[in-house]
């Protein structure tokens, strides 16, 4: 029998007072991530750099008023929905097509510049969740990982900035990667195959990676676009094993431990994520569906990130440090290199 706090007439009857207090924030979040996209449609810069810039500029909304209870809402939870739904664009498929030694090469390039974020930071004096938080997003796909991840970190009075660093510098260095590494590819004289593998193994959105790979040829476009969304599939086993982590870190150090309850075993959204991926595996979602989930999933993720940037104000941004900058450009040149490294040794 259902309980009162779960019973449907319950659910519909607070329904009103629900939307009453989260509607506004909500509102305005999807009215800015709108803005962002038809920037981004009509002048080409990155949308989710857009919905920042635009979410900070507005920061005022955040701090007080109707708005804030949804903000807070939209930033944390349209954000976990819009991770689950990306598992609707990957499958096993993915990665019988692109080969073994290709498919290790990209995974050993997410979890060692990982690694190498998390040793970079020990170097330059930054916490462990600055490096997992960096490392994942430059290894995965950039600000959706940076977002997945932080929902499992635990949170300081440093969470939203860093987040909202991360963001904006992975997408800079995104776009910048967009337009220089077709350009390197042509000086090394790589073929269009190991183009692809180079684009879709170290640039970090998979807007980028579409708009670099095309840019050469269709089949770079489209073996960039794969060995991307085999990046993207590691992002759930990754937050899967931060998350197992950090509830063990949890267990053992009580002051991270809030309210007497530990961090969830497995978050739901990352098991949406691994349930969505394998119904796809298993062919039972239709394109059309498949179309119209991945559309949900960038609209989840930009009207989030417009949140988040909502809840930034810009002086908080400009305190993070040049150390923070320097660590972000070391894991990006690492995985470019270890990906230029691994295609010479493999295909040479």
């Amino acid at each position: 029998m259902a309980s009162p706090l779960t019973s449907p007439s319950n659910f519909f009857g607070r329904l009103p007072e629900f939307m009453s207090k989260n509607g506004p924030g909500f509102a305005v979040s999807v009215v800015v991530a709108t803005a962002a996209k038809f920037l981004s449609e009509h002048y080409g810069a990155p949308a989710m750099l857009m919905a920042l810039l635009l979410g900070i500029a507005v920061h005022f909304l955040a701090e007080e008023g109707r708005c804030v209870p949804g903000i807070a809402l939209t930033s944390k939870t349209v954000l976990r929905i819009g991770v689950a739904l990306l598992g609707a664009r990957i499958s096993i498929e993915l990665l019988i097509g692109l080969g073994p030694k290709l498919v290790f090469l990209v995974v050993a390039g997410v979890i060692l510049t990982i690694l190498v974020g998390l040793l970079g930071a020990k170097l330059l004096g930054r916490g462990w969740r600055f490096a997992l938080l960096t490392g994942g997003s430059v290894a995965i796909c950039g600000a959706s990982a940076a977002m997945a991840i932080a929902a499992v970190l635990p949170k300081n009075e440093h969470s939203e900035r860093n987040l909202i660093f991360t963001v904006l510098a992975v997408t800079v260095l995104s776009t910048i990667a967009m337009i220089a590494y077709p350009i390197l590819a042509q000086v090394l004289n790589l073929d269009d195959l190991a183009t692809g593998v180079f684009l879709g193994g170290t640039i970090h959105d998979v807007a980028q990676v579409v708009g670099a790979g095309f840019s050469v040829s269709n089949e770079t476009g489209e073996t960039a676009t794969l060995v991307k969304l085999i990046r993207v599939t590691m992002l759930a086993p990754v937050v899967l094993i931060f998350s197992l982590m950090i509830r063990c870190y949890a267990q053992a150090d009580p002051e991270q431990v809030k309210d007497g309850k530990k961090p969830p075993l497995i978050p739901f959204f990352v098991i949406m994520f691994l349930v969505l991926g394998a119904i796809n595996s298993l062919g039972l979602i239709p394109a059309f569906f498949q179309s119209l989930l991945a559309d949900l999933s960038r609209w989840a993720l930009l009207v989030s990130i417009a949140a988040v940037g909502m809840k930034t104000s810009l002086r908080t941004i400009l305190d993070v440090g040049g150390q923070a900058i320097v660590l972000i450009v070391i894991e990006t040149v690492f995985i470019a290199s270890f990906i230029l490294y691994g295609i010479t040794y493999f295909t040479g």
